[in-house]
């Protein structure tokens, strides 16, 4: 189940999903590297596949869904260990193999908000990986909330502790960025958090505020400690040609989330990478009224897949892409959830089904539609 405990396995009778194209053949696994791909017949028997579709693990760059297990309900907080296990099974049952969790950063004054238990969450973590009792693997994604008046202080103090793989830039303050249309925002917001409008344009005004109080001055520190540490940073939200601007001034590779095609074709033209909701690619469109996952595809401006908030959903949006966009087939869609995003945040040795690449491996059954995990492998260890 672990790293340190590599496997040895021959997974044969399969549709094998390569970067560039599908085989009917096997995989032979050695000491939980993949030493030989071939088509036919394998060289000696292993596990029959069954004819089954057999894929590289799904790299997971930004899933909120810990947040779930342990805020549940309401003022409930689960068992902080028991939850992140909970977190981990589902990952691993969801076809994720390496999975960055995103931790959010600063506390927030106007809604209920885990910022202020970021060390809970992330000791928890650290519990789990010292302990060896991770199905997947998994890394930090820092979600750093720029006007947050204590983020500074939360992201100094966290980065000194616990290792970071991933941090984003984001800024949720309406009437820009996700939330650039106001009126959006208010029935967004009215909705979710049960306020009446005069309520929620309090909150406007206080966020507003915030932001033009905090913002200059937090976004430049946070920039230079994450260069400092060589950790790669994500943008959240860009909406225009000017976020991106900003973007790749501050260094950033990846965009999380664009909301607008001006924003996505802007990150192109800069090199910076594209990724985009799963959840938004399966409803057909943003939950928030910003542009659909489908349409970036359309115009092949979509690197990446994120199950954001339904960790099921990455799976399932990776199969359908191929049926929602004529221009890119399984192969292409496959490498929008492994080879991307683990090339996006530096995993050089997973994303494929190569040798010399780790054997973190997914047989899938395709149901109807519906594409269904059956086994799980990471490392050449079954570990679902």
């Amino acid at each position: 189940m672990t790293a340190e405990s590599p496997a040895s396995v021959v997974l044969e009778n399969a549709e094998i999903v390569l970067p560039d194209a599908v085989i009917r053949g096997f995989v032979a696994v050695v000491d939980g590297t993949i030493v030989e791909v071939g088509e036919g017949r394998a060289p000696e028997r292993g596990v029959d596949c069954g004819g089954e579709t057999l894929i590289p693990g799904l790299v997971e760059l930004h899933t909120d869904h810990l947040e779930s297990h342990y805020a549940p309900r309401p003022k409930v907080r689960w068992h902080p260990l028991g939850a992140v296990l909970a977190y981990d099974a589902q990952i691993v049952t969801s076809g994720i193999t390496t999975v960055f969790d995103s931790l959010r950063a600063g506390t927030d004054l106007d809604a209920p908000s885990l910022g202020g238990e970021l060390f809970t969450i992330a000791e928890a973590l650290d519990e789990a990986r010292r302990h060896k009792l991770f199905r997947a693997e998994h890394y930090t994604h820092l979600r750093c909330e720029i006007p947050s008046p204590d983020i500074l202080e939360s992201v100094e103090n966290f980065v000194s502790v616990f290792p970071v793989g991933l941090m984003s830039l984001m800024d949720h303050t309406p009437g820009q960025r996700q939330f650039r249309d106001l009126e959006k925002y208010f029935v967004y917001y009215s909705g979710k958090n049960d306020k009446s409008r005069e309520e929620t344009e309090a909150v406007v005004a206080s966020r507003v505020a915030r932001n033009e109080a905090m913002a200059t001055r937090h976004r430049p520190a946070l920039i230079a400690l994450a260069r400092a540490r060589g950790i790669p940073i994500a943008s959240h939200d860009d909406t225009t040609t000017e976020d991106v601007t900003a973007s790749f001034e501050a260094g950033v590779s990846l965009a999380e989330f664009p909301t607008t095609v001006e924003a996505a074709q802007a990150c192109r033209d800069h090199g910076i990478t594209v990724m985009m909701g799963a959840p938004n690619l399966i409803r057909g469109g943003s939950h928030s009224g910003n542009v659909a996952a489908q349409t970036l595809a359309q115009e092949g401006l979509l690197d990446i897949l994120s199950s954001d908030y339904v960790p099921a959903s990455l799976l399932m949006a990776a199969f359908r892409l191929p049926d929602r966009v004529a221009s890119i087939d399984l192969p292409a869609a496959i490498r929008t959830v492994t080879l991307n995003p683990a090339r996006a945040t530096g995993l050089g040795d997973r994303g494929a089904i190569a040798p010399g690449l780790r054997a973190d491996l997914v047989r899938v059954r395709i149901a109807g539609e519906t594409p269904v995990v059956r086994q799980v492998w990471r490392e050449g260890e079954r570990v679902a």
